[in-house]
């Protein structure tokens, strides 16, 4: 199966910017790991980074993030660069991040790694 990563990432980040929890969910393997040591960590399955999605954009329901640069490292991984904007529900405070990320789809074109590195 070719795996058009350009297509899968932008779906992926449209799902997260406007937080659409199936869209989301479908997108991941049931095995999938999710490493963002600034924020959360390291998750351990969709279910389990679902939870961790929803808390997120529950306290930051207006993030928007974009994609700023990419790089496609092989037929299944891509990385690019990122940056985002939110503001906290509880506090009212204005997060500004940017970093890179790594997504690592499976042969079925499910994400089965990401790896998040703020800058």
């Amino acid at each position: 199966m070719t795996i058009d990563l350009l297509a899968l990432t932008g779906r992926y980040h449209e799902a997260l910017n406007h937080y659409d929890e199936a869209t989301v969910k479908a997108m991941f393997a049931p095995g999938a790991v999710y490493v963002s040591k600034g924020v959360n960590g390291r998750i351990e399955g969709r279910d389990s980074i679902l939870s961790a999605f929803t808390a997120y954009f529950h306290e930051h329901p207006d993030q928007h993030a974009e994609d700023e640069g990419v790089e496609i490292l092989s037929p299944n991984v891509v990385r690019f660069a990122w940056r985002l904007e939110a503001t906290s529900r509880s506090t009212g405070r204005r997060v500004v991040r940017q970093g890179v990320e790594t997504v690592t789809y499976d042969g079925d074109g499910l994400i089965s790694h990401v790896e998040v590195i703020d800058r």
